[in-house]
């Protein structure tokens, strides 16, 4: 199981489970959600070519010389650009909600947003300081109950995630390696 400690301090895993076709072929995976070792959900049917894509866009951002490097000196605030067209104030990396007909019957909803935060570092009310600008993963999830858990991650944390999800899922057979995903659209 791969677990994300929570800002509430409980354990939030993500399971990849093998979807099949209709000759028992694992093709694609649905993420399971497990909260402190219960059920919490199923979501992302067919989400591991989305999630293979987006494990790229992580790593390339986090390079030397990407654009990113060059706007943000840390590596931990290496993001992917949103989408094209995506103006939200904090743009969202995926989401995947139970919604198909096809998915597994549950209920549920897990996503990534990316938000920006400033903190003064210096004496307070003083010229002799600067601002601190830091970018974070933020996953949120939520299960059958309603209830909710949020994760804050650095872009190494979220690769290393993605990493280990699609190492899981390729453990099930049913993986996309990144040379094959399609780019973000």
């Amino acid at each position: 199981m791969l677990g994300l400690r929570c800002l509430d301090g409980s354990a939030l895993a993500v399971v990849p489970i093998a979807s099949l076709d209709r000759g028992g072929t694992p093709f694609e995976v649905t993420l399971e959600l497990w909260r402190d070792g219960d059920s919490f959900g199923a979501v992302g049917e067919r989400c591991g070519y989305f999630l293979a894509g987006l494990a790229a866009r992580v790593a390339a951002a986090r390079a030397d010389g990407s654009p990113q490097a060059a706007r943000w000196p840390d590596p931990d605030d290496r993001f992917p650009d949103p989408v094209p067209g995506d103006t939200a104030r904090e743009p969202e990396l995926f989401a995947f909600r139970y919604r198909d007909r096809g998915d597994v019957i549950s209920t549920g909803e897990l996503r990534c947003s990316l938000r920006t935060s400033s903190m003064w570092v210096g004496r307070q009310q003083s010229a002799a300081g600067r601002w601190r600008v830091a970018r974070r993963a933020v996953i949120e999830a939520w299960g059958a109950s309603g209830r909710g858990v949020r994760a804050v991650l650095t872009s190494a944390e979220l690769a290393r995630f993605l990493a280990d999800l699609l190492a899981e899922a390729e453990r099930a057979r049913a993986g996309h390696p990144p040379r094959l995903a399609r780019p973000a659209r």
